[in-house]
């Protein structure tokens, strides 16, 4: 039982020689993202998204790595996100982006969180729950400028200035979300900065607040009061057109569990998708959908095909994958790597260096966010400075 014991952590680790793979995670270059989109947001305030677990990489350790950084404002999706947020920032402004759940206004009261209301209905609870309480806790409005998911339409809010219920609690913030910010030249970004700016023209004092990571960098944008990052913070590029700035914060490393040579004219993985033209040694990594690696990124056709499909870097050589990513096995041919070179046991790199979680995101045929917001609980996560 002492030997089973020292691979369990009960903080949720997992001991690196007990995992197929290891989730390497540079809190020192999160902070750093932090710092420059801040110096790009024009002197507004730069909050953080870390929704998502932080995309990925653990609210526990993001948040006291941003707020160290000098961040004192955090946005979620989940109100069970808001509160583990509190847990560890317990001085910060925290905001709740997928509005106000029926009767959980007294949870919001409870661990001092602030709603993104996006309904008249929900406008109306809240001033009803404060009412009731006779305190005015602060809030969100959440205006819908183009996106068509939450929010009041701009109609709505411009009738905001009128209703009463607005007496009962503090609007905060008001926000609207860009639907194109990383296609600068879309013209339906101006659309809705005219449109958001309708509104906060109709509510003079209140904050506002539209950018996000990719709004940030956009030549014409109001920097408003509050700026919203997310993507760039983990190290997406915010800037598809150009060169990512943003440092790298996440890399993964799976390992080798086997090697064997497949013959001419021999398949490998399931159905058969991918047949060896001639005689190629494959690798079998410890990693595969089950740890959020997408299955789109399987490889079916032939050795030597130019396929658009996943990639692994071995001893630095660029070495594609070979049939279907499994459940929990990923096959990759490393014919062209010397055989002193690859062993049973050696780890590669599936996100680092020109493997980019935008360009992993490109070869499963999906975007970078999908790939951070689904790596899995089953790695060791190696932790890279920080605070907390």
């Amino acid at each position: 039982m002492t030997e089973l014991n020292s691979h369990i952590n009960t903080s949720g680790g997992i001991p690196e020689d007990a995992a197929g793979g290891i989730l390497h995670i540079d809190l020192d270059a999160l902070a750093s993202n932090w710092r420059s989109l801040r110096d790009h947001a024009g002197g507004a305030e730069t909050a953080a998204v870390v929704k998502a677990n932080a995309y990925g990489i653990g609210i526990e350790r993001a948040v006291p790595a941003l707020n160290g950084a000098g961040c004192r404002t955090f946005f979620v999706a989940h109100l069970s996100e808001a509160i583990r947020v509190r847990a560890v920032a317990p001085d910060a402004t925290v905001y709740v982006l997928n509005g106000l759940f029926t009767g959980t206004s007294s949870t919001y009261a409870e661990f001092d969180l602030r709603p993104v209301l996006g309904s008249f209905e929900e406008i109306d609870e809240w001033a009803g729950f404060c009412r009731a309480q006779s305190q005015k806790r602060k809030a969100a409005i959440h205006v819908d400028t183009g996106m068509n998911r939450l929010g009041l339409t701009v109609p709505q809010g411009l009738t905001l200035r009128d209703r009463t219920e607005l007496k009962d609690f503090e609007t905060a913030l008001l926000m609207s979300h860009f639907v194109s910010a990383e296609e600068s030249d879309n013209p339906l970004n101006r659309q809705q900065i005219e449109a958001l700016e309708a509104v906060r023209s109709s509510l003079p004092g209140i904050p506002a607040s539209l950018p996000n990571s990719s709004g940030i960098f956009l030549g014409d944008k109001p920097a408003y009061d509050l700026v919203r990052p997310g993507y760039a913070l983990y190290g997406g590029n915010p800037t598809p057109d150009r060169d990512n700035p943003m440092k790298p914060v996440v890399g993964l490393e799976a390992r080798i569990v086997q090697l064997r040579w497949v013959e001419a004219d021999h398949t490998v993985g399931y159905n058969g998708r991918w047949l060896a033209l001639t005689r190629r040694r494959i690798a079998t990594l410890s990693v595969g959908y089950a740890d959020g690696y997408p299955r789109a990124a399987s490889a079916r056709g032939k050795s030597g095909d130019e396929l658009l499909a996943g990639m692994a870097l071995v001893a630095g050589r660029p070495c594609p994958f070979a049939g279907n990513v499994s459940m929990d096995l990923i096959t990759i041919d490393v014919t062209d790597v010397p055989e002193n070179q690859v062993q049973r046991g050696d780890t590669v790199t599936l996100i680092g260096g020109d493997l980019t979680v935008d360009e992993v995101g490109r070869r499963s045929g999906t975007i970078g966010y999908e790939i951070l917001t689904n790596l899995g609980q089953r790695y060791a996560r190696a932790y890279r400075g920080g605070q907390g």
